[in-house]
């Protein structure tokens, strides 16, 4: 094991996420314009897409990170049997979720998506089904917007771990997304069951959804169930679901026979409301 995934089992997780969540949030001037300065230079963010380009203008490096874009940038697929992207950022994974509910990780390894979303009973709905893994990483729009319309049933916020979700732990750490900390969004569409999973990470574990406001933290020490079918929370495709106060990874999981996945490569880019699969037998059904 090599010293850096060694680290990622030995670090205080939560208390580091802890500290960047106050760090994130801080007003002094000088240290939250450093961070962004620094983020923006070292990794290439293309601030002439955002709805205020002034980098400057954020009063914290929480804002410029959950940063809106301009009206226009993004948009749905044309085609209205398309499925849309939930984020900007790589394909982490996509694929056929096996007749045993495994879902590829990387370089063999591999969770199931009862331990994914917490549910077994859930689960077995996805089996034979498909799923896509959208890593965010720093330089990307950090709002996670619907692949499709659905009508929100219920969240589930799972505790855990916070590894990191780049690509070497996440090539090393068995079952890593099933293992850290996360909020399962369940949604009911009219091809049956989406579940779209915002997955938390060490220092960018922040979740916000639309529906609730901020989610994660407070970090969970036992699993905690809201049932949000009274109220009538129906989102169309490409609207904006959730946000990661400071990135990770987003992973929607779809029934079996409900969609035709696109072909994808792994660190492919994605944005979001780019089409990533076809509704199948979406007749004139709208989306």
């Amino acid at each position: 094991m090599s010293p850096g995934i060694l680290a990622q089992y030995l670090l205080p997780h939560r208390l580091l996420s802890s500290l960047a969540y106050r760090v994130a949030r801080s007003r002094q001037r000088w240290l939250k314009q450093t961070l962004i300065d620094t983020v923006i230079r070292h990794f290439g963010v293309d601030m002439n897409e955002a709805a205020n380009s002034d980098p400057t203008a954020y009063p914290s490096f929480n804002a410029f990170f959950t940063r809106a874009l301009k009206d226009g940038v993004r948009s749905a697929p044309a085609q209205p049997e398309r499925l849309a992207h939930p984020a900007d950022g790589k394909v982490s994974q996509a694929g056929s979720i096996d007749s045993e509910g495994r879902i590829f990780q990387a370089k063999g390894q591999s969770f199931t998506a009862a331990e994914l979303l917490g549910d077994a009973d859930y689960a077995q709905r996805f089996a034979g089904g498909d799923f896509l893994n959208v890593y965010l990483s720093p330089r990307d729009y950090h709002r996670v917007h619907m692949p499709w319309t659905g009508t929100l049933i219920e969240t589930l916020h799972i505790p855990g771990r916070l590894f990191s979700v780049a690509p070497g732990p996440v090539e090393a750490i068995p079952r890593l997304f099933a293992r850290n900390e996360r909020l399962v969004c369940r949604f009911e569409t009219d091809f049956g069951p989406m579940a779209v999973v915002m997955v938390g990470a060490m220092l960018v574990s922040g979740v916000e959804t639309v529906w609730g406001g901020e989610e994660i933290p407070p970090y969970a020490s036992a699993p905690n169930r809201k049932d949000w079918r009274e109220r009538g929370i129906r989102l169309e495709r490409f609207a904006e679901m959730a946000r990661f106060n400071y990135g990770s990874t987003v992973i929607v999981l779809l029934p079996a026979g409900a969609v035709v996945m696109d072909p994808m490569e792994h660190k492919q880019p994605t944005r979001v409301g780019e089409g990533f699969a076809t509704r199948m037998n979406a007749g004139a059904a709208a989306s």
